[in-house]
């Protein structure tokens, strides 16, 4: 076997059809990131929901950060309860055949890049389960800048970890013991979080409210669609606020002369300025079909 086989990461994700990294992990762009910071989880989980993708999400942490989002590409790693002869076997090929050094979660945090977040199965083990303490922290945000770790497992030094600004870390539990008695079984390879399942390269979403994982591929359909979601909120708080339209006229599907407001209020407001690369050409059709159809689908509407 090998660890972070480019060969395996490039099988599991076929649907990603842009930029990878040199070991075959997919790279959505910047941007999409950047973009991704300002959604919420409900927000990235429903479009995921209505493509069937329901095992995205896991709520079940404590956080170093709780009021900070934190979002990167996810860096994956498996374990599982130690088998002396598995362990020594898979350490000596590591160290071996793909000269890594230390333990391995230290082979894992040597691989990170700037806006990347390890992903960790560590199979809900807080006793002797603590992936990272104080150091290995401090090296996760000396290399993702701005990044991470989500845990199902443990942390140590969380004291100190609490202090470190620019990242955070989802975790299950403390323990002041050092990681033992677990070997990694794969990197880079799927991962169960939980009720969750986390491929490599894609984005974590990590919220006051739990984690999200995004699968590259849906990674700009989602943004798009939290997006579409902020602004009408935005256009619609607005409205009721005015008392131009009703909470049912503003709650369910808009009428063509709704959107033609929305529209013209999205050229002209200030707040709306962050969200006019957006289309809405299939909204419209879907309004002008309405519209076509005649008054009692407008009631109903």
């Amino acid at each position: 076997m090998k660890f972070d086989n480019p060969e395996d990461i490039i099988q599991l994700t076929p649907e990603w059809k842009g930029e990878r990294f040199p070991n075959g992990r997919p790279k959505v762009p910047d941007d999409i990131l950047r973009r991704m910071r300002r959604i919420t989880l409900e927000e990235a989980w429903s479009p995921l929901w209505h493509r069937n993708y329901d095992y995205q999400v896991e709520t079940e942490f404590k956080s170093t950060q709780p009021d900070k989002t934190m979002v990167g590409r996810a860096v994956t790693a498996i374990f599982a309860p130690m088998r002396p002869d598995l362990h020594e076997t898979l350490l000596k090929h590591g160290h071996e055949a793909e000269n890594r050094k230390g333990f391995f979660n230290q082979w894992v945090i040597d691989s990170l890049q700037e806006d990347d977040v390890v992903v960790v199965d560590l199979f809900d083990k807080v006793y002797k389960g603590t992936f990272i303490g104080g150091n290995l922290a401090t090296a996760i945000a000396s290399r993702t800048k701005r990044g991470g770790a989500v845990i199902w497992g443990g942390i140590r030094d969380t004291q100190q970890i609490v202090n470190i600004e620019n990242i955070n870390v989802f975790y299950r539990g403390s323990d002041p013991t050092p990681i033992r008695e677990v070997t990694m079984i794969g990197m880079n390879a799927p991962c169960q979080i939980g009720r969750a399942i986390c491929l490599p390269g894609d984005i974590v979403l990590g919220t006051p409210a739990g984690v999200a994982f995004v699968p590259p591929h849906l990674a700009e359909l989602t943004v798009v669609q939290a997006e579409k979601s902020q602004v009408r909120d935005i256009f619609g708080f607005l409205r009721l606020d005015e008392g131009r339209y009703s909470t049912a006229q503003i709650d369910s599907t808009w009428t063509l002369p709704i959107w033609q407001d929305f529209l013209s209020w999205m050229k002209q407001s200030p707040e709306a300025a962050e969200f006019r690369s957006l289309t809405w050409e299939e909204e419209l059709e879907e309004a002008r079909a309405l519209e076509a159809k005649g008054p009692s689908n407008d009631a109903r509407a």
